[in-house]
C-alpha cells in the first residue's frame, strides 16, 4: 500500500517531538568517539551567550538541560584556568545541568565509556553518570594528573538496543555556574572473555579494556567497585578506596603487551580476581612489576595475595622504564581462590610532586603444580 503523506507528517512529527538523537555510525564496531564526543563543533554564535548554551538542541549532537557553558582552554574570567589537553573546547556544567544523547548499541552486550573529567571550583565536585538506567556518581576531588588529563572508564549492560547516555551535575554550589569539566567521550564495545589457555587468569595481561585515546592519555582511571557494578576491565575488581590506571605502551612503558595498570593510590588502589582451583592443589602465581617511564621514582613495593599465601616484590623506580618478574607458590583451600594486589607506598612524579603515580603490574599469570 502506498505511503500516505498523512504518514509521513506523524512520523516528522514524531521525530521533530523526541529528544536529539545521536547515532553513532557503525554499531559493529564501537569504539571510538561518540558523535561530537570531543566537543569541538560548537554552537551557532546565535545559540550561546559569552559561554552560557542557549536552547536545549544548541551543542551539536547532544541533548542539554541548565546551565551548560561551552568553553575554551586557557585563562577564564575570574583568575580561572581551564585546561583542555585534547583539542580546544569543553563542556562545564552547572548546578543540576547535565547533557546527553542517544546511542545505538546491542541488547545484552557490556559497554564502557571514556570520558575526560576535571573539577573547576569546589571540592567536593560530582560527576554523575548514567546509561541503561544504571549511574554512577563519580568524586572528583582528587587529581591525578597536574595537566588536566584525569580521564576516566566506567561500564554498563545495554538493556536495550539505544540507550541514552547522561553526564550530570547533581551538585548546588553557591556560584551556579561551577562544575565538571567534561570532554573527549567515546565508548568501546567490550568483547566478551575467552577462556584462557595455560592461564587460569582472565585477563591477566589486561589487553582487554577501556577505550584509550591515542592523541594524548595519561591513562584511563578505572572506578573503585563501589562506584562501578561492572568493571571496564573484564574479569578483574578494584578492590580499593581509590581508582588505579589503565595505561597503555604508546605513551607509558608497559612490560608485556599493549597494555598495563598502575596502582597510583597505594594501599588505597588494589585489583583481585577471583579464580576457580581445587581445593588442596598447588598452584603457581606469577607477574610482572615495573614502571611506567613517566617519571614515578622511589622504593616501589607491590604486595601479592593468594589462598593463604603472600609476597612483597620490590622494585626500584628511576622513571625511566623497566620490570621485573616474581613467582608465588600458594595451595587452594577451596574452590575459588582471590588474587589481590596493591601497592604498598605513595608515590608522585620525581618533577611533579602533585601528579599521583605509581608501580606497573603486567601478565599475571596462574599455573596448577603438577
Amino acid at each position: 500500500m502506498a505511503s500516505s503523506p498523512l504518514y509521513f507528517l506523524l512520523v516528522f512529527f514524531f521525530v521533530s517531538s523526541v529528544d536529539f538523537f545521536a547515532w553513532t555510525t557503525d554499531a559493529t564496531t564501537l569504539d571510538g568517539y561518540l558523535p561530537n564526543g570531543n566537543f569541538e563543533e560548537g554552537p551557532k554564535p546565535t545559540n550561546i551567550k559569552k559561554t552560557v548554551i542557549k536552547g536545549k538542541h544548541s551543542l551539536p549532537k547532544w541533548v542539554k538541560k541548565g546551565m551548560v557553558e561551552y568553553v575554551s582552554g586557557g585563562p577564564q574570567p575570574g583568575g580561572f584556568f581551564f585546561v583542555v589537553p585534547r583539542g580546544v573546547h569543553a563542556v562545564r556544567l552547572g548546578n543540576e545541568a547535565s547533557v546527553s544523547q542517544y546511542v545505538r548499541v546491542k541488547k545484552g552486550l557490556y559497554y564502557s565509556l571514556t570520558f575526560s573529567a576535571t573539577r573547576t571550583c569546589a571540592l567536593e565536585e560530582v560527576l554523575r553518570v548514567s546509561a541503561s538506567k544504571i549511574s554512577t556518581d563519580l568524586p572528583i576531588q582528587t587529581l591525578y594528573s597536574s595537566n588536566g588529563g584525569d580521564t576516566y572508564a566506567w561500564a554498563f549492560q545495554a538493556m536495550s538496543n539505544i540507550v541514552k547516555v547522561t553526564f550530570h551535575n547533581p551538585g548546588t554550589e553557591e556560584d551556579p555556574t561551577c562544575g565538571p569539566l567534561l570532554d573527549d567521550v567515546a565508548i568501546k564495545e567490550m568483547m566478551p572473555l575467552l577462556k584462557p589457555i595455560g592461564n587460569i587468569v582472565k585477563n591477566g595481561d589486561f589487553e582487554i579494556g577501556p577505550h584509550v585515546f591515542k592523541n594524548f592519555s595519561t591513562g584511563v582511571l578505572l572506578l573503585p567497585h563501589s562506584h562501578d557494578v561492572i568493571s571496564p576491565l573484564p574479569g578483574w575488581i578494584i578492590e580499593s578506596l581509590k581508582p588505579v590506571k589503565y595505561i597503555d605502551s604508546t605513551h607509558f612503558f608497559v612490560p608485556s603487551g599493549s597494555f598495563a595498570i598502575e596502582l597510583v593510590g597505594g594501599r588505597e588502589s588494589a585489583i583481585a580476581q577471583i579464580i576457580r582451583t581445587i581445593p588442596d592443589k598447588f598452584y603457581l602465581l606469577t607477574f610482572k612489576v615495573g614502571d611506567a617511564k613517566n617519571g614515578c621514582h622511589g622504593s616501589m613495593l607491590v604486595e601479592a595475595f593468594a589462598a593463604e599465601e603472600n609476597t612483597k616484590v620490590s622494585y626500584d623506580s628511576q622513571g625511566k622504564g623497566g620490570f621485573t618478574s616474581t613467582s608465588l607458590k600458594f595451595q587452594a583451600i577451596s574452590t575459588r581462590t582471590r588474587l589481590t594486589f596493591w601497592s604498598s607506598f605513595y608515590h608522585t612524579k620525581f618533577d611533579d610532586l602533585s601528579h599521583m603515580c605509581g608501580p606497573v603490574l603486567d601478565d599475571i599469570r596462574v599455573v596448577p603444580l603438577h
